[in-house]
């Protein structure tokens, strides 16, 4: 990617759904996230833009490349807790990281639950994702010493979370 083209984040739609399908199952392979208890296997990976939509309070981004879905980043209430959100199924191609397209995607997502009232941000992840980890400690993501209470990707061992409100 040079630095003329431009990365464009769209909300889900069902046009992008086989896409972000693929995007999402292939990344989760290549970091060993495969089976029960990982994101990518999440019966709403099918079709994203059906589980996402502001009046759910939660938002699904796709990041294009001249059209094409390179990723995508998502962010929900976390179980039945109303003040807690959870960032969703954060996955780039090899292609688009690197440049800046998951801080977009988090930086948008953030903003998004901010302007939702959410106070707090949970995440979980792999241990194998280091530059994620990495990206989310930038945006003041703290490490947790357990899952919280509701997860349901019980195959993850990184667990973070965030304040909103400060």
């Amino acid at each position: 990617m040079t630095a003329i083209q431009q990365v464009q984040l769209v909300e889900a739609e069902s046009c992008h759904d086989l896409a972000l399908k693929e995007v999402i199952q292939s990344v989760g392979r290549e970091y060993g996230a495969i089976g029960e208890g990982f994101g990518p296997s999440d019966p709403e990976v099918l079709a994203m833009s059906q589980h996402y939509g502001k009046a759910q309070k939660s938002l699904y981004l796709v990041a294009l490349l001249e059209g094409q879905v390179i990723g995508g980043c998502g962010i929900a209430q976390f179980g039945e807790h109303s003040d807690i959100c959870e960032l969703k199924k954060l996955f780039l191609l090899s292609e688009a990281r690197g440049k800046r397209v998951g801080y977009q995607l988090v930086q948008a997502c953030l903003e998004f639950a901010k302007q939702q009232g959410y106070q707090s941000c949970y995440l979980d992840t792999l241990t194998t994702m280091q530059s994620a980890i990495q990206l989310y400690i930038k945006f003041g993501f703290y490490h947790l010493d357990q899952p919280y209470p509701g997860t349901t990707h019980n195959g993850c061992d990184v667990w973070m979370m965030k304040s909103l409100t400060d």
